[in-house]
């Protein structure tokens, strides 16, 4: 049978047929500039947060463009230029400054739906006025775990260099505390471990201050530190557990939140919780009875794991930026001192 009736057929099924690959070619030829690995990505906006008063001074720091770039977020702008407040993607506001009434929040001069943020690393028992911040705050920067921009004083992150050597022991137990206070309740504890245990006292509050580069080598000296935090409160755990200890290579002796909170960050063997003894005399008694053998197993950690500190403000502000893309607009705290207190 003849074909020839069938050749306009044959030749629109063919043209429909190329026009196809060429639609196919061209969106594979788009995906390959915008996302493969030799096209250039289209250009992510840059987010611009601004620093409404830095924490705990007037001078603040300098602030280049490539900032957040150092603490590996990018297209992160940090700024303390007020004149950015109706352009600024997000504020942020330390609660030290608000508090003490150095800094004043400018309600009036608020863009419609530009989100603040509600910063602070004190403890409950510091951070004084909440109630005057009601409905105002969208989200929380701070060391809650249940923060919405979580930053926390420290953790361990995997490490496979060598272990570091442990530092030669010559005293038993050591303490930095500049501000002592009777009524607090590491000050009560320390009255009573000191009729049992033989501690070292530094620091404002003992007459012996350490310089900043004698602090850590001076507590490398002992065998353990007193990481006695100043009030005890949910997710409180500050530079006293994780730079004066773990970073000054002693054993950590704990006065803070329960012992699973620790654990939520560092093994169980890495620490001492006073809660775990029934008095001050027991946790002397286990400290002193203690032989090099079983001291060394709260160092297992260090074979595998490193401590990284959190100390920088500017590091701090620059994970507003990361977590900015995945935090609720329309969130207002309308209970800010509720939630902080609980």
């Amino acid at each position: 049978m003849s074909n020839a009736g069938n050749g306009p057929t044959w030749r629109l099924r063919g043209s429909e047929v190329l026009a196809g690959l060429a639609l196919l070619a061209t969106l594979w030829l788009l995906w390959l500039l915008g996302s493969g690995p030799q096209g250039t990505p289209a250009p992510q906006p840059t987010i611009t947060i601004l620093v409404w008063h830095w924490p705990f001074t007037d001078r603040p720091p300098e602030l280049p463009r490539d900032t957040c770039t150092r603490y590996g977020t990018i297209h992160c702008r940090l700024s303390t230029n007020r004149s950015l407040l109706a352009s600024a993607d997000a504020v942020v506001f330390h609660h030290r400054e608000l508090q003490t009434q150095r800094s004043h929040l400018p309600l009036a001069q608020r863009p419609p739906g530009q989100p603040w943020v509600w910063a602070s690393m004190e403890s409950p028992s510091h951070a004084h006025g909440l109630g005057r911040l009601r409905g105002i705050f969208n989200w929380v920067l701070s060391y809650r775990r249940d923060s919405d921009i979580f930053v926390p004083y420290g953790c361990l992150e995997p490490y496979s260099g060598p272990s570091p050597p442990l530092p030669a022991k010559s005293g038993v137990a050591a303490w930095v505390v500049s501000n002592f206070q009777e009524r607090q309740l590491r000050a009560r504890l320390y009255r009573q471990l000191v009729l049992h245990l033989q501690v070292d006292v530094f620091g404002r509050a003992s007459g012996r201050p350490l310089c900043a580069s004698c602090l850590l080598p001076t507590v490398a000296q002992y065998r353990f530190y007193l990481s006695f935090e100043n009030s005890q409160h949910r997710d409180y755990i500050t530079e006293k557990f994780w730079r004066n200890a773990l970073v000054g290579g002693a054993v950590p002796v704990v006065l803070g939140p329960p012992r699973v909170t620790y654990e939520a960050f560092v093994p169980a063997d890495a620490f001492v919780h006073v809660d775990d003894f029934a008095s001050a005399r027991e946790l002397a008694a286990f400290l002193t009875s203690m032989n090099e053998s079983q001291y060394r197993r709260f160092f297992a950690w260090r074979d595998r794991l490193r401590v990284r500190l959190f100390a920088d403000w500017q590091e701090r502000f620059c994970a507003i930026c990361a977590r900015y893309p995945h935090l609720p607009r329309s969130q207002v705290y309308e209970d800010l001192e509720g939630w902080f207190q609980a």
